[in-house]
């Protein structure tokens, strides 16, 4: 999938988010970080999903909203930080629990919901998925380099 200009793609079934999810994973390298933008109930978890697939990521991947960060071991030799802030204040709440160790690890994958709790501490280039419902099933995947 090209990442270098912006990009809207729908999807129909939580499946299609998965599967586009795996085809940007798939696209990028250690070192790079994506912002997972969305509402409550909007799809981070199940993108989270097939990101980590997209990986080779075999591990069954959770939110880890209450364990702010989660860390997966990947085929490559690379790891994922999976990052949920929803529960973080700012971003000196996030330095108390030392995310940016997570973030400025050059050998890893992030993939961070909730990146507006923490913006002054992101790196200066990201890719942002902003996640919006279209429906019952049907979701906009807003995709910005």
């Amino acid at each position: 999938m090209d990442l270098n200009t912006e990009k809207t793609v729908y999807s129909r079934s939580e499946e299609e988010t998965e599967k586009i999810a795996s085809e940007i994973a798939a696209a990028l390298s250690p070192g790079d970080t994506v912002l997972l933008r969305g509402n409550l109930g909007a799809g981070k978890t199940v993108f989270s999903r097939g990101f980590a697939r997209g990986l080779g990521c075999e591990d069954t991947l959770s939110s880890p909203t209450y364990t702010i960060v989660q860390e997966y071991q990947l085929p490559s030799g690379a790891r994922l930080y999976h990052m949920d802030l929803y529960r973080i204040a700012d971003a000196a709440s996030a330095l108390g629990f030392g995310v940016d160790e997570f973030i400025d690890d050059p050998k890893a994958y992030k993939l961070i919901e909730w990146p507006e709790r923490i913006e002054s501490l992101l790196p200066e280039k990201c890719l942002t998925v902003e996640i919006t419902h279209k429906g019952d099933e049907e979701r906009s995947l807003r995709i910005t380099p």
